[in-house]
């Protein structure tokens, strides 16, 4: 492919080999955090865990993260293996299969806890997910909690690239008038994207919105330049052309948004604009206003 001035161009890029757990069952890359530097890239979206391939055994007892609450954004979960159970204090939850995807609004406040399942439990296997944190405009950030459980037989999925060995499934926003069946606050596009072979991809977004493509599985060459598994590509905002060449059996998941021209102030499990905003959060959880499990 060739370069073209509208094209955009890689800001950053970087691979995080390190992993930490959340809980006892989500062993995790943390690849995106709010910092100084990286949010005027990658706004709205804020957080990205991504539990790489990792065999569990059988077990009687489901791993997880117990209930803890949330406030000021959206938790977007993505299976690609394995299964999760959710349930929070607004009565929102369900269980998240293969291809499924869990679309939580915290808003003003939930408490909620996320297990492997019963099922999965019992038979062990590959787990593999990704986990997004998607900011709120200060104007929602107060919003009724909302759960939206999105599986994967309403994701709609497209036949893409130079040489038709690609495909693309729009689980938000849209792709050439294909919509995606998420519900969003803010202009969201997030694209699942998978390659059998070698293939030439370009994607159009709008002008100075924030682009992020993480690579799962596989590699992708832009510009002469190679990038391998779990490297997270961030562009610059200029440009409106994407372009890139995948290798076999790539699989990647890219994200592009309007970002929230809003000051940002993240303190554990609450994201809101100011200081005092988050002292209110932690009051009004510690009072018991964010609901029960």
């Amino acid at each position: 492919m060739k370069y073209s001035k509208n094209e955009k161009q890689i800001k950053y890029s970087y691979t995080v080999k390190d992993k930490h757990w959340v809980g006892d069952g989500f062993h995790v890359h943390g690849l995106i955090r709010p910092n100084e530097d990286l949010l005027p890239y990658i706004s709205p979206f804020i957080l990205m865990d991504y539990a790489s391939p990792k065999n569990y055994l059988q077990s009687t007892t489901p791993k997880g993260v117990g209930q803890h609450p949330h406030r000021g954004f959206e938790t977007v979960t993505i299976a690609y293996q394995g299964e999760v159970e959710h349930h929070d204090s607004s009565g929102g939850g369900g269980i998240i299969k293969s291809g499924d995807v869990q679309w939580m609004t915290a808003g003003k406040g939930v408490v909620h806890n996320e297990f492997h399942s019963n099922d999965f439990t019992k038979k062990g296997g590959v787990f593999e997910m990704v986990q997004l944190w998607v900011n709120l405009p200060k104007k929602y950030k107060m919003t009724d909690p909302k759960y939206q459980s999105i599986s994967n037989d309403t994701i709609p999925k497209v036949e893409i690239g130079e040489n038709k060995k690609s495909s693309l499934r729009v689980i938000a926003g849209e792709f050439e008038d294909i919509k995606g069946p998420a519900s969003t606050f803010t202009d969201i596009n997030m694209y699942d994207i998978s390659s059998v072979s070698e293939d030439n991809i370009a994607i159009v977004v709008k002008e100075n919105t924030n682009s992020i493509l993480l690579i799962l599985d596989g590699e992708v060459n832009i510009n002469e330049q190679v990038f391998s598994e779990q490297t997270v590509l961030i562009f610059d905002k200029s440009g409106e052309n994407l372009k890139f060449k995948t290798s076999d059996n790539f699989k990647g998941l890219f994200l592009n948004g309007k970002p929230i021209d809003e000051t940002v102030v993240a303190h554990g499990p609450f994201v809101m604009n100011t200081k005092e905003e988050i002292n209110e959060a932690i009051d009004d959880f510690q009072n018991g206003k964010m609901g029960y499990l």
